[in-house]
């Protein structure tokens, strides 16, 4: 992890529209891991000084928090391993309970059916016993008759026999018994078999029924579920999706795209996570289940976001005074994020972290105000923040509070103007520029030779030096953001500021302000100028630094916040000198 000073640079300029947010703090130890930060190696004369044991100390606190930090990792893996294997185990009793179902549901079909032709089956066979007792019945009765004409004709016989004369009973009766009972014929076979018929049952509907257990059908479309927060990372994103309880699914493919490219997975259980994935793009996820019948209809699509990519801090443009800093930092994503969150970590005295973050959350802009404890130094990161989760940190950024610090806005400087690299000394050069390098814009000063720094708007006590020589016309001093640009400073109402002017007799200093300064006379020419602004009291007071010595004071009660202001009115040159104590003799 790089760390970077709060350095004078120059920088483009930003926006200065600031909302100032709440903090809360959070225990490092418990949730967060931070890396350590620099750590001096220790002299070659360490031991000599008595300060070993202090650096085996510091080496052993670092290999401690090497350890813990490797240790909360490993952690975080068992933790999310095992929250996949619990989602795993759902899945399967979730198919576990929809099969048992599904068998259920077939026994009980099946069971119907054949109950269904039991019925039918046993009132058939009931018909059939019916129609084959009616017939034996019917046969019974004309035996029955049979053998009651039998037995007139026998009684009829018997009493011709009694007669005296037998010739005359065979003359009468041979030919009548003859005749009667050959008058019917009787038929001595049965009049129905005494067998059933025995069809064979059509159990072709209950054979398909039963086929149908191992043929289940196509699975309905699944339900893709909304994103869930805090549930991607830069290059992944874990989707979820839900189906219908009585549907069997073998397997689902998961298809994804972000803009016009089609990409799918297969996919077991009713989550996936997607890798390989770009940060801060929004991708349409959509599924569709597979049996072995075919496939479901696809789900309706859902929008899903990774995480964002890291901010980058502009380190230098940020500022800071004794009771607060503005960090500014670019997005470095294409698609907008959903606020950011700065995190700062104060270091202690001996170099080493404190184990407690506090958190600036919700930030909406690119920029924050954040209130801190004068003489400290914090390790500030930011963070960009959709509903896929937070990104990992931007580079850490290191700022003190010892004093004022700002940096100059190039953007206002007029075209004769050069600033140095580091972005703190301002040069007048001799040669003049073409007419095709004077081109203005609004913002630019184009009369005065002279540029703006930003300060932070905190209204305490700001404090900043200027070094100059004996042969440098300046100006110096502070204005309003929105001080004529076609105006020297110090002649309207809208800046103020300590003129030099060098005559043929003697240097001359002016305190301006609307074009007025009062009769003052300075004998010894400052080389260092201390510049100290007090909101509160409404004073800007110049000092002469190498005589502790006071030059002037303007009071007036500043309206806005106001901009440290510098010019030069000859070739020459100036050096600015921030983030450094006050003076006690500065604010009395």
């Amino acid at each position: 992890m790089e760390h970077h000073d709060v350095v004078p640079d120059r920088g483009a300029r930003a926006t200065r529209d600031v909302s100032t947010f709440q903090r809360f703090s959070v225990d490092t130890n418990e949730s967060l891991r931070f890396e350590p930060w620099e750590v001096s190696s220790p002299s070659p004369t360490g031991a000599e000084d008595g300060h070993d044991d202090v650096f085996k100390e510091r080496e052993t606190e670092l290999e401690i928090d090497t350890v813990r930090n490797q240790l909360q990792g490993k952690v975080a893996e068992m933790e999310s391993f095992a929250g996949h294997l619990e989602e795993i185990f759902l899945t399967v009793e979730e198919n576990f309970g929809r099969q048992e179902q599904h068998l259920e549901q077939h026994y009980n079909d099946v069971l119907q059916t054949l109950s269904q032709r039991y019925d039918e089956r046993a009132a058939g066979l009931e018909e059939e016993k019916k129609g084959k007792l009616e017939a034996l019945y019917n046969q019974l009765l004309s035996c029955g008759q049979a053998i009651d004409a039998s037995k007139e004709l026998i009684e009829t016989a018997q009493e011709v026999y009694r007669l005296q004369d037998k010739r005359l009973f065979l003359k009468v009766t041979q030919p009548e018994l003859i005749k009667e009972f050959a008058k019917d014929e009787i038929d001595f076979t049965l009049a129905t078999t005494l067998e059933f018929n025995t069809p064979l049952a059509d159990l072709s509907d209950v054979k398909t029924m039963m086929d149908s257990i191992n043929v289940v059908p196509a699975p309905s479309a699944p339900v893709i579920n909304p994103q869930m927060p805090n549930s991607a990372t830069q290059t992944s994103l874990r989707v979820r999706w839900s189906l219908f309880s009585d549907d069997t699914v073998e397997y689902y493919d998961l298809y994804y795209r972000p803009v016009l490219e089609d990409t799918n997975v297969k996919v077991k259980e009713t989550h996936c996570t997607v890798m390989d994935l770009l940060p801060n793009a929004q991708y349409e996820l959509w599924v569709t289940a597979t049996n072995t019948t075919g496939i479901s209809p696809a789900s309706e699509k859902a929008l899903y976001m990774t995480v964002p990519s890291p901010p980058v801090i502009k380190q230098r443009e940020c500022t800071s005074c004794p009771e607060a800093a503005l960090i500014r930092w670019e997005s470095g994503n294409t698609n907008p994020v959903d606020s950011y969150t700065v995190e700062l970590n104060e270091m202690g005295t001996d170099g080493t972290q404190s184990g407690i973050t506090e958190s600036v959350v919700a930030v909406p802009t690119c920029q924050c105000l954040i209130q801190l404890k004068t003489g400290r130094r914090y390790l500030i990161s930011v963070r960009a923040v959709n509903i896929g989760g937070p990104s990992d940190r931007s580079e850490v950024l290191s700022v003190s509070t010892t004093g004022t610090f700002f940096y100059l806005l190039e953007d206002t400087a007029h075209p004769c103007l050069s600033i140095s690299e580091d972005g703190f000394t301002i040069f007048y050069g001799d040669e003049e520029l073409p007419i095709s390098a004077m081109a203005l814009d609004d913002n630019t000063f184009a009369r005065c030779v002279a540029v703006l720094g930003d300060l932070i708007p905190v209204r305490g006590r700001h404090y900043w030096e200027v070094e100059v020589d004996d042969g440098t016309e300046f100006r110096i001093g502070v204005a309003y953001e929105d001080t004529e640009r076609n105006s020297y400073l110090g002649a309207n109402s809208t800046s103020w500021c300590m003129r030099h002017i060098l005559t043929p007799s003697r240097h001359k200093y002016e305190f301006l302000h609307n074009g007025w300064s009062p009769d003052l006379r300075i004998t010894v020419n400052p080389v260092r100028i201390g510049v100290a602004l007090d909101y509160e009291r409404g004073t800007l007071s110049f000092f002469n630094v190498d005589l502790e010595q006071h030059l002037h004071t303007f009071h007036c009660h500043f309206r806005n916040y106001v901009h440290p202001c510098f010019s030069l009115d000859n070739p020459g040159a100036l050096t600015i000198h921030n983030a450094i104590e006050a003076p006690e003799y500065a604010f009395i």
